[in-house]
């Protein structure tokens, strides 16, 4: 997950990710590191944090991983590699 250490947003969706269990989540800290901003706008196609990837696919920012959700989703997409351990960033 790319974000930075002031966003809410951030956060938030680390908040859920612990609620589902989610044990590993890696963090990309774009405030301190500018060039993995540049990185983050060039793998996404956005500018705002959060940016969220659940084991390689992109969900989007916090708004979009709530919205998996509430659809149902969001377990189908954590689980999506069976027997290992939950990981998103």
């Amino acid at each position: 997950m790319y974000g930075t250490a002031s966003c809410p947003y951030c956060r938030s969706a680390e908040r859920l990710f612990r609620r589902k269990g989610v044990h590993e989540l890696e963090r990309v800290r774009v405030d301190l590191l500018p060039e993995r901003r540049v990185e983050m706008v060039h793998k996404s196609g956005r500018r705002t944090v959060p940016q969220i990837w659940i084991n390689g696919v992109h969900v989007g920012g916090c708004d979009d991983l709530y919205a998996l959700e509430e659809a149902g989703e969001l377990d189908r997409l954590l689980a999506r590699i069976e027997g290992a351990p939950q990981t998103a960033g």
